[in-house]
């Protein structure tokens, strides 16, 4: 799983020839499209209106992979390489249709504008690529293609006016905050959080040594925030998902990570320890509770699973390394 996740055994953007890039988008534009089509099932009763555009969309998807396939065959013939989106590191990744479609209306038109904006950015890099002219004219064809899709997909059963494009560009800088910022560093402090605090309070119990539970605590919190860090840059580029620069991601992980271990490992700075466990275990649900407003907060989760996942789930975890350390 640590290989899939750093993108071992995947290939390099950089390393595909033309050809695999023809079929990359070809197998791109095949799947995007079966997801538009499962979106305009199950938004047609509903929204009859907006179900229309996805099937419209659908049938642009089509039509693009026919031209990448008609442009495939008068370059290298009619044998497409096997290439798919999990085969390259970096590339976007799309969720099954079935955890979106469950979504509100909102939430799908989201992930349509961020479907087409990756795609737009594929072919922006894709053309910037290829030395054939003909092959260039028609991916950066498809770049403006998909860019408006992105703004079709905004609209879908709104009228922008003028006045909104001031909280259009602050609506895509939040996203872009919360894809670079937010979503590394809530996913390395909840690690940091949770999966020290076995280790810690296992040690404090079963040794009842500030230091010796304060070392372990550290050597835990930045082991993770390495692992983290280095995991989370390693695995995207930004360049085609969006998701910005690899360094700040693996940055606000890795720090985030560190720092949620530390938070209950630097309590047994203080020589006593009971007092030191007393402090730590405070700190343990600020933490918690400061991990569920993030998730209300930025990633929109609604606070009754924020509590389950990450209040009980580390309450579980607290516990457990009480009972190890006891026993």
């Amino acid at each position: 799983m640590f290989s899939r996740l750093a993108g071992f055994g995947r290939r390099p953007f950089s390393s595909l020839s033309e050809q695999e890039v023809l079929a990359l988008a070809i197998s791109s534009e095949e799947d995007d499209a079966r997801i538009y089509l499962a979106y305009a099932d199950h938004l047609r009763q509903d929204y009859p209106q907006s179900a229309k555009v996805f099937e419209e969309m659908a049938d642009e998807e089509n039509i693009h992979r026919t031209r990448l396939i008609e442009r495939h065959q008068a370059r290298f013939g009619d044998r497409i390489p096997l290439i798919r989106r999990e085969h390259v590191r970096g590339y976007y990744e799309r969720k099954p249709d079935w955890l979106v479609t469950n979504q509100p209306i909102d939430r799908i038109r989201a992930a349509a504008e961020t479907m087409e904006g990756q795609a737009h950015r594929f072919y922006l890099e894709a053309a910037r690529r290829t030395t054939d002219a003909e092959t260039r004219r028609l991916l950066g064809d498809l770049a403006v293609a998909e860019k408006s899709h992105e703004s079709l997909a905004r609209r879908l059963g709104l009228e922008h006016t003028p006045g909104d494009v001031r909280a259009e560009e602050a609506e895509t800088a939040r996203r872009k905050f919360i894809l670079t910022f937010v979503q590394p560093g809530l996913a390395g402090l909840m690690d940091g959080s949770v999966s020290t605090l076995a280790p810690i309070f296992a040690t404090a119990f079963a040794t009842g040594d500030t230091w010796t539970t304060l070392l372990v605590g550290l050597s835990a919190s930045v082991g993770a925030g390495i692992s983290m860090g280095f995991t989370e840059a390693a695995h995207d580029d930004g360049v085609i998902s969006g998701r910005g620069s690899p360094v700040k991601r693996g940055l606000a992980s890795g720090i985030m990570t560190t720092l949620g271990g530390l938070g209950h490992a630097l309590p047994y700075l203080i020589p006593d320890f009971t007092t030191a466990t007393t402090v730590a275990v405070g700190v343990v649900f600020v933490e918690l509770w400061a991990i569920a407003w993030i998730q209300n907060h930025w990633m929109e989760t609604p606070w009754s699973r924020a509590i389950f996942q990450v209040v009980l789930g580390g309450a579980l975890v607290f516990a457990a390394g009480i009972l190890i350390g006891s026993a």
